[in-house]
């Protein structure tokens, strides 16, 4: 017995030893793939940076070493990477211009203009830009008219359709399983909680929604009428007819494109335009090649404007892993960045549609505290609001592009009652004694009585008074004006532009011009927090299951992803929400 014992023992211990090596093994091999990946970038005689629209296009990216294992193709790039890459490439004497590579894409509407912006800015170093692809998606063709010249495969195609925008709708499904939403909200239009409560939109949520989609259609029409020289009415009647489907010669017809050519024949292009003998090889980078391209432009300034990224869902409502805004640590490190001499000002980049609402008024609060110190900038991204609007609006000054969404200024309830699901479906009964009438608050096997609902809604009624409260004196507005323009309603950037809650419109170097301007800085250096995690960290906390399993629902199931997610995560979610709705896809 004593010997099965010892070489039970033995087995084991070996077994560890074993796992263990294995996962040096695994770390030092990944860590050697990382590390080619990692060094700096050299830059031949008349190169193209290639930039792929491909994928899916977040704020910010940090490279998976899991999927880098398994051998999988990234999918996901980060919104920061492709700026910066064509910034350092408008400075970078050796690079000749961008090829637009376009392939299936899935981005956010305000990171198309971001990245559009920046190609124009790029364009105005006299460089070359040509855009093609064997089948345009809108989003892609987008930015790809900020292009010279854009080519199409003879065999391809161009999607012109105009938007729409779709809200999945759970409440036939909670229906079915014994699960009714109890909802207490304050604002006509704060329609976060339809999805759970309704079948269809509301008449409200129908306007605003219709209201701020025209806008965004109207500002994508427009640089492009002005890009390719085509009236505003003409692209609409061509969106009426969906283009999707039509011939490729239509598009040369119609002006959308230049020249119908296959991949050989833009080869050829590319090398005439940079002086490349047909036999050579065209000298290109990718955009993991221009990550590590050291700029050429680095500041020896000792002043810093941060740029401080705050993005995803305030305190992970919808998360099952360490992602979104975590109020916690923003606080800390807007807490570093106040107490930090050689920060002169801060761009906080806030690309968030809210969450919850006592994590957003803790960020608020650290934001207020860093802007008596130093100048404090706000950048929108695809979205700012709700919450996200909630952290913005003490800033000395708000930058967001025309096709942000914004505002969506209200608060909201919701606690599942599950009382038929338990007692009914699962005919499973509960008992039990409390000792005051409300100790049992929020039981699930019981809907509230009037007393506690009446408790709840006055929650929300104080929450929606604190978070007007708080962007009346950010943006220097009456309560009663500010109060007009809330009600939970979200407005394109545009829109909010002229309701005074933006200042101007414009991207994340607009942010940053305006942090000088009110630093008073001509010369800085450009630093962006939180840092990236290393290469052991992100390691390690990409190995749980549940962030790999997560991010392949996202992957799957596309747009609808974080729906699923979001069920999943309900009983995580803080009480009182400041968020827009749920999941609006807008394509």
């Amino acid at each position: 017995m004593k010997d099965f014992l010892k070489m039970t023992f033995a087995s084991i211990i070996g077994m560890m030893i074993a796992g263990f090596i294995l996962l040096i093994l695994s770390i030092s091999v990944i860590g050697g793939m990382v590390a080619t990946t990692e060094v700096a970038t050299t830059v031949k005689d008349n190169s193209v940076f290639v930039l792929d629209l491909k994928g899916n296009i977040v704020e910010r990216y940090e490279d998976n070493p899991i999927e880098q294992l398994l051998g999988e193709e990234i999918t996901t790039r980060g919104l920061d990477d492709i700026l910066s890459s064509i910034k350092k490439a408008k400075n970078d004497t050796k690079i000749r211009g961008i090829l637009i590579n376009a392939e299936t894409f899935a981005c956010s509407t305000a990171s198309l203009q971001d990245i559009r912006d920046a190609i124009m800015d790029f364009k105005e170093s006299g460089k070359f830009v040509v855009a093609y692809s064997d089948t345009y998606s809108q989003g892609a063709y987008y930015v790809s008219t900020a292009a010279d010249k854009v080519f199409l495969n003879p065999s391809g195609s161009i999607s012109w359709h105009g938007l729409s925008a779709q809200t999945m709708f759970l409440k036939d499904l909670l229906d079915k399983v014994g699960v009714k939403m109890q909802i207490f909200r304050v604002g006509t239009y704060k329609s976060a909680v339809e999805p759970f409560i309704a079948t269809e939109m509301s008449d409200a949520n129908r306007e605003q929604t219709l209201a701020f989609t025209k806008s965004i259609w109207n500002e994508i029409v427009g640089e492009v009428s002005e890009a390719r020289n085509i009236p505003t009415d003409k692209l609409n009647e061509m969106a009426d007819a969906c283009m999707d489907f039509q011939p490729a010669e239509t598009y040369i017809e119609n002006g959308m494109a230049d020249k119908l050519m296959y991949k050989d024949e833009v080869l050829a292009y590319l090398k005439e335009l940079t002086g490349t003998s047909e036999k050579s090889t065209l000298a290109t980078l990718t955009l993991d090649d221009m990550k590590n391209v050291i700029s050429p432009t680095i500041s020896k300034s000792r002043d810093v404007i941060a740029v401080y990224y705050a993005y995803g869902e305030i305190d992970n409502m919808t998360s099952s892993y360490d992602e979104g805004i975590n109020s916690e640590k923003v606080i800390k490190h807007l807490r570093d960045l106040r107490n930090d001499d050689k920060v002169k000002a801060v761009v906080l980049r806030v690309n968030s549609p809210g969450g919850s609402a006592y994590g957003s008024e803790q960020i608020w609060r650290e934001v207020s505290l860093l802007k008596e110190k130093k100048p404090v900038v706000v950048s929108m991204g695809d979205y700012a609001a709700s919450g996200g609007y909630y952290i913005s609006c003490a800033a000395d000054w708000i930058v967001a592009q025309p096709t942000t969404l914004t505002g969506s200024i209200g608060i909201f309830g919701m606690i599942p009652d599950a009382s038929e699901l338990i007692t009914k479906k699962l005919g499973i009964k509960i008992d039990g004694v409390k000792t005051n009438k409300l100790a049992d608050m929020g039981d699930m096997s019981r809907p509230f009585n009037s007393e506690e609902g009446a408790l709840i809604q006055k929650m929300v009624n104080n929450g929606y008074e604190l978070f007007t409260k708080r962007c009346a004196e950010g943006r220097n507005m009456p309560i009663d004006s500010l109060k007009a323009i809330a009600e939970g309603r979200v407005w394109s950037g545009e829109m909010a532009k002229n309701l005074k809650l933006v200042d101007e419109l414009g991207n994340l170097e607009c942010a940053i011009n305006k942090a000088a301007e009110l630093s008073g800085l001509s010369e800085y250096k450009l630093a962006s927090y939180p840092k990236k995690i290393d290469f052991v960290t992100s390691l390690i906390s990409n190995a749980k299951p549940e962030r790999y399993i997560s991010s392949k629902m996202e992957e799957t199931f596309g747009e609808f992803g974080n729906s699923f997610l979001m069920l999943k995560s309900l009983n995580k979610a803080d009480r009182i929400q400041a968020r827009i709705p749920f999941e609006v896809s807008i394509k």
